[in-house]
């Protein structure tokens, strides 16, 4: 053995070959944590006094090769000084260098996910042959960094600088064949071949059938660009992808900054300047977001994975109320492979449901996501219904009818009579209480709330609505069932509106309030977009619908009296009492047009501000900050209560709630995430000027007792 340690051991196989092998100790995965740093230094520099040896092959005991670096210690670093940041960063490319520098060839067998950190450590060896099953890239920029293990001076001088840019700031996974094609990687074989073809390689490179040495050379020597090639790779790119990625999230455009700037410079300066802009941009708002919002979504994975050994896998679905809703759930299902049932009790509700499960795949076989026979087989695993013949073996019922309860009550007290006793029966209700629905229900553990959002097959969070009898294998269930589907749920405990409405109509509310007050709907729309909303509050409310709004507000205002009834006509009243319900009606706050794509076009109507007249009290102009602070204290103030009142269990659950279920802007981090960049002393204060407006203004005495603490929401 010529290197053991936790997570690496190096020893010789074959005539003078050695293998470095990754194995974290007691971890899943392999990730590159201290440790394992650590180990990989201490490794090079035994394989480099280490007589004998004339190549190397780099191999991973994991299903995975490396998954990248370990996230939970990095945030850790990412809170100190920023010249501590560049420092740490130039340490750990110290190591990926002396493995660049061994006195022999070296090749890596990619056998599974090598991706940020993980790639890094591939593109450090001379060749990389890659499994068939095998993923790599660098998806760094969707944490608000970009590479700092090497992967912006190494990967530009593997595949080319405009190939790298598209690779580092499209953070796609890319497999076998596309790594191939790129030059990624050297060769690709079968997973069982791959330990064999590493050796092979290395043998060649041995043997001098193979130069590595020009092609170390070409790694660690400067970028082969003219200045003219230099400006027009660079520039152009920085344009489009600043285009694409935003004002708000820096981390493309600075990785293609970097990689401009040390284009012209040798392996070890180039990553000093890799170094100092990664620690620039770890040292951003933004950064911090984006990490917490990995955290959080790991989080949620795991809540998830520990409530497995209580859940009923579902075999089979059922949906009952096709229509749109009823169908998009049915496609969804069908698509991540559960067969449904989906019944309704009119032939026109189960029409309209196909058609949008036709619609939505054959959307996917126009953009050559699916072939056709595979569009045959999943309208195929959705069985239209107009009666209960076959729910004698449905494992879990999604009731999607009108958000009714009386009417929610019939359809679910009905189909629990056609299904066993163990079936659990699920409604995707927005606001209606699940305690409410369950009154009338022979077996209340079953039932829970399945709240999916519009349009289904778009929107990742699945709120499961936990009730006062609700089981926790009912629970459980239920949220396999949803991951099942590709979705990411989130278990709430009922009250009106659940987690995600209740805290969006307060939103709503401040929107109202600032109308009523003199406020330009338009311009609160676009200052709201600007702030990372993907569209303003008259916008959202055309798109969910002024019925649906109304119903929900007053469904909020009997909940929530103090703070969610108004004494006020408001914007969205105006809207309803004239029939303008939004995109469905095609007129709302504005009108909607079929561009030539077919899709609905929001256009400006001028006459709407003639129809808020009589509901506008002021005349008051704004400051852009005012407005701001007008719409997002009172969304912040009931998230917080929401956790308080233990309608979710974390800040966790209910900064994804938000992200995922109304889009709340992720480089922000969430609402609580939020406060916490603010300090909450400094959002009591804020909140405290518009005290006047009313009980949704007021922090609550928790907030007020974490202001005198100190306390934070996360960390």
């Amino acid at each position: 053995m010529i290197y053991e340690g936790k997570a690496i051991t190096v020893k010789e196989i074959e005539g003078g070959i050695a293998q470095l092998n990754f194995d974290l100790e007691g971890e899943s995965v392999n990730k590159f944590n201290r440790l394992t740093i650590e180990e990989l230094g201490a490794a090079a520099e035994s394989l480099k006094g280490a007589s004998g040896i004339k190549g190397l092959i780099v191999t991973s005991s994991k299903d995975c090769f490396i998954v990248g670096a370990d996230i939970t210690e990095f945030t850790e670093l990412f809170a100190g000084p920023e010249e501590e940041l560049v420092a740490n960063n130039l340490k750990a490319n110290s190591v990926f260098s002396a493995i660049e520098d061994l006195p022999f060839p070296t090749v890596t067998a990619i056998n599974g996910i090598a991706l940020g950190g993980g790639f890094e450590m591939c593109l450090s060896t001379d060749y990389r042959v890659m499994s068939t099953v095998a993923k790599v890239g660098l998806p760094e920029v969707k944490l608000g960094i970009f590479p700092g293990f090497g992967g912006t001076v190494r990967l530009p001088r593997v595949i080319g600088a405009d190939n790298a840019i598209e690779w580092i700031a499209g953070t796609k996974e890319y497999k076998a064949p596309d790594a191939l094609k790129f030059g990624a990687v050297d060769a690709v074989v079968a997973p069982e071949k791959l330990e064999a073809a590493a050796i092979a390689l290395v043998q060649q490179a041995i043997a001098g059938k193979l130069d590595y040495k020009s092609v170390r050379e070409e790694k660690t020597s400067k970028l082969k660009l003219n200045p003219m090639e230099s400006m027009m790779v660079f520039e152009t790119a920085k344009g489009f992808v600043a285009g694409q990625a935003g004002p708000n999230y820096p981390a493309p455009v600075e990785a293609i900054k970097a990689m401009q700037k040390h284009s012209g410079m040798s392996r070890d300066k180039a990553i000093e300047v890799e170094a100092k802009g990664f620690a620039k941009m770890a040292k951003t708002s933004v950064s911090a977001s984006l990490i917490g919002l990995f955290l959080n979504d790991q989080a949620l994975k795991a809540q998830a994975k520990a409530l497995e050994p209580k859940a009923t896998k579902v075999k089979k679905a059922a949906v009952l109320g096709a229509g749109i809703m009823g169908g998009g759930i049915a496609y969804q299902s069908a698509l991540k492979g559960t067969p449904i049932i989906m019944k309704d009790i009119a032939q026109a509700g189960i029409d309209l449901g196909l058609n949008e499960a036709k619609k939505l795949l054959t959307s996917r076989v126009n953009k050559g996501k699916m072939k056709a026979d595979k569009m045959a087989d999943i309208l195929n695993a959705i069985d239209p219904a107009l009666s209960y013949g076959d729910f004698g073996d449905v494992d879990l019922v999604v009731e999607a009818v009108v958000e009714n309860p009386k009417v929610k009550d019939i359809v679910l007290c009905e189909v629990e009579d056609q299904v066993s006793e163990d079936t659990v029966i699920t409604s995707n209700t927005s606001t209606i209480s699940i305690d409410l629905l369950a009154k009338n229900l022979k077996r209340p553990e079953n039932f829970c709330g399945m709240h999916f959002f519009n349009p289904v097959h778009m929107m990742p969070l699945v709120e499961i609505i936990r009730g006062a009898k609700t089981s926790e294998e009912t629970i459980a269930t239920t949220v396999g069932y949803a991951k099942a589907m590709g979705k990411t749920p989130v278990v709430v405990n009922d009250c009106p509106g659940f987690l995600v409405n209740r805290i969006l109509f307060p939103y709503f509310g401040g929107f109202c309030a600032l109308v009523r007050d003199g406020a330009d709907f338009q311009h609160v729309d676009k200052l709201m977009e600007k702030f990372g909303w993907p569209m303003g509050p008259a916008y959202l409310l055309d798109v969910v619908g002024m019925d649906t709004g109304k119903h929900a507000g007053e469904v909020m205002a009997e909940g929530f009296p103090d703070r969610m009834s108004h004494d006020f006509r408001t914007a969205i009243d105006v809207m309803f009492d004239d029939g303008r319900y939004g995109q469905k009606t095609d007129k709302g706050f504005y009108t909607y047009e079929l561009d030539r794509k077919g899709k609905q076009k929001k256009v400006k109507d001028a006459s709407v501000y003639e129809m808020l007249k009589p509901v506008v009290e002021g005349s008051k102009e704004f400051t852009d900050e005012e407005i701001i602070e007008r719409m997002m204290i009172p969304l912040c103030i009931e998230t917080v209560r929401c956790l308080e009142d233990n309608i979710v269990e974390t800040a966790a659950e209910a900064d994804m709630g938000l992200i995922f279920g109304i889009g709340f802007p992720p480089f922000r981090g969430g609402a609580l995430r939020y406060i916490d960049s603010i300090g909450i002393e400094e959002f009591n204060k804020m909140a405290d000027k518009y005290a006047d407006l009313g009980a949704l203004y007021v922090p609550t005495e928790g907030m007020r007792e974490m202001a005198k603490t100190g306390k934070k929401f996360f960390g």
